[in-house]
This record gives C-alpha cells, structure tokens and sequence, in this order.
C-alpha cells in the first residue's frame, strides 16, 4: 500500500474513533474560552509563573486526545493549553475536509490551515492579557507540541513558514508530524527560531518515513534538533485511543521540555530506553 493510502486511512481511523471516544467533557482539564476559541487546559500544582506549553491537536481530533501526555506534562509543572481548531470532529462539529489533499504536499502553502496558526495566536495574546493567569505564566518558558496536523501547525509557528513565525518560542515538540509541505517548499526547517524534538514509530508508515528518510525533515531541521523512534508505534500511538510506549513518550518529551524550558540537562533525552528503535541528536 502507498505512503498517501496509508495515511488517508489512519486519518479515517482517526476520525471514527475521535468521533466516538472524544465526544464527552475533558475529566482531567478544565475547559475555557479564551480569545474567542474554546480551549482545554492542565493546570500545575502549586503557587509561581508555570512555564507553558500550547498543544495543537491532529486533523479531526480534539484538544483532549493525549492526555496521557498533556496531563503528565501538568503534573510534572507546566501549564499546557489546547485550542479547538476549526477541523475537530468532537462535540458538536461536523467532520471536515482536508483544505489541502494530504497526498499532494506540493499544493500547500502558508495559507493552507493558516487558521491553525491565527487559533493560538489569539489564545497567546489573551492569556497576555487575562488578569485570571497575570503572575501564573513565565512568558519567556513557552514551548509548542502537536501531533500530525498539529506538529505541522506547530513547525510552522516556529518558522517552517516565514509568515507564521511567532516570537518567544523556546521549544517545539513534532509527533509523527506531517512535515511534507515544508520540504517541498524548499522548506523554512533549516531556519527555525527553536530547537525540535521529532518523535515517529515503526508502525507508523504514512508519515515517519518523511521525518527520518535520509534528507527528510530532521535531516534538513537545524540544529539543535532530536529525533526519537518509538518500536511498535503507529500513527495513533500518541492519543489516548492506543496506549503504546506513552511512558517513554513522556519521558523523552518532558527530558526535552525540561532542558530547553527550565535549563535542565540537554543530554537527560540521550538515554535510549527499552523501547527506542532509532535516536539521533544533533
């Protein structure tokens, strides 16, 4: 089966299983709106500014998909926040369309889900603004994490796309992201404002292959950069639908978080633990 055919049919996957599993409140976050856009959030213990972490959720997903990990990342001291872009299917929204098709790369540009890119703008600069989180977000500690659609969003915001940049980011996190776009492009990845952690999966046919390939998205991402390879992972390994290597998961994310948020050690993610098929640092 081809690249493409795969990846239509885990985003069909996807889109079944969120509809039924996600379609109820999120139990372990709190839900606001925030500039304008319904947001979940995973709110730290404790007193002081939290360094903040924006979740971008994959194509027809919801904010809570991963709380295995956004909640894992609360506990650990960050305050994590999720819009509900335009394309979930939770809730009450309907499924959506790709704005781009997924198999032609070639066709995307920066206005293609742009409005991914304007969702945490807005939800940033109210935060800024909201006298509820004055004092309680360390605004130079921000860091980005997405999953699919959303490490695509989130590659974007650091400078994968010119005219997404925002400033201030400090950390990006890409899960089995869809990354095409930029390298066929000429690809704004040599250019990014932060350092990325990549993470892919064995199993994970229909878009890992384009992160690792010799000359793919990590290959052509500056440095400091990090690649991990989950064994055994496929492309819904990092929601709470398929619960494979998310303690490792978790390990690596928060070891990068930690480093580049909190100045704690860059080689903490080096250790290759049980479950790793590949890791690479540069």
């Amino acid at each position: 089966m081809k690249r493409s055919a795969v990846a239509i049919l885990c985003a069909l996957v996807f889109a079944v299983m969120s509809g039924r599993a996600w379609a109820q409140p999120n139990l372990s976050g709190t839900t606001a709106t925030i500039g304008g856009r319904r947001v979940d959030l995973w709110r730290p213990t404790g007193g002081g500014a939290a360094p903040i972490i924006v979740f971008s959720h994959g194509f027809i997903g919801c904010p809570e998909q991963s709380m295995f990990l956004t909640s894992a990342l609360a506990d650990a001291g960050y305050l994590v926040v999720a819009p509900r872009h335009a394309d979930a299917w939770c809730g009450e929204n309907g499924l959506s369309l790709p704005q781009e098709p997924f198999w032609k790369p070639q066709a995307w540009s920066e206005a293609t889900y742009r409005d991914r890119r304007d969702d945490i703008v807005a939800v940033l600069d109210a935060l800024k603004r909201d006298p509820e989180f004055q004092g309680k977000i360390d605004w130079s500690k921000l860091g980005l994490m997405g999953h699919s659609l959303g490490g695509y969003t989130v590659l974007g915001l650091a400078g994968g796309w010119p005219g997404w940049r925002i400033q201030g980011v400090k950390a990006v996190l890409a899960m089995s992201p869809y990354c095409s776009p930029f390298l066929r492009a000429g690809s704004g990845l040599g250019h990014l404002s932060a350092p990325v952690e990549y993470q892919g999966g064995t199993r994970d046919f229909g878009i890992t292959p384009t992160v690792s390939q010799r000359g793919g998205c990590f290959d052509r991402t500056s440095a400091p950069a990090e690649y991990v390879e989950f064994q055994g992972a496929g492309h819904l390994a990092w929601t709470d639908l398929v619960a494979t290597d998310h303690a490792d998961m978790v390990f690596y994310a928060r070891a990068f978080f930690d480093a580049w948020l909190r100045g704690g050690p860059l080689d903490a993610g080096e250790v290759r633990r049980g479950d790793v098929a590949d890791l690479r640092v540069k």
